[in-house]
């Protein structure tokens, strides 16, 4: 009887010990754009001109479309950190007049 009991106690004791034990995903969300990179915006260049350098906005707000976002989201899987950068480009008349926001929009190593 006893012979019966002890798999099964050590199978309960295995399965319970490893239910803390769950992977978690590093997780990257957003746009990746070097500081290099955002050096070259200037004011005065065109939307063209800066999606083909930036790439498509993370966000374009419906009721500003004069105004593009581009964010960058990290949160580590093991620690928990969560890093975030956003860069703000607003246009007028098709034109860039302002840039806000941190320009280096890669992750600390």
């Amino acid at each position: 009887m006893k012979s019966r009991f002890i798999p099964a106690i050590i199978l309960l004791a295995l399965i319970v010990s490893s239910a803390g034990c769950v992977y978690r995903m590093d997780i990257h969300q957003g746009s990746r754009i070097d500081s290099q990179v955002a050096d070259q915006l200037e004011l005065g260049m065109t939307r063209r001109q800066v999606e083909f350098l930036l790439g498509e906005p993370s966000i374009v707000n419906l009721y500003r479309p004069d105004t593009w976002h581009y964010v960058l989201y990290y949160k580590s899987g093991k620690d928990k950190s969560e890093q975030k950068r956003v860069l703000i480009l607003k246009f007028q008349d098709d034109l860039l007049t302002e840039i806000t926001g941190n320009r280096n929009l890669l992750l600390d190593s």
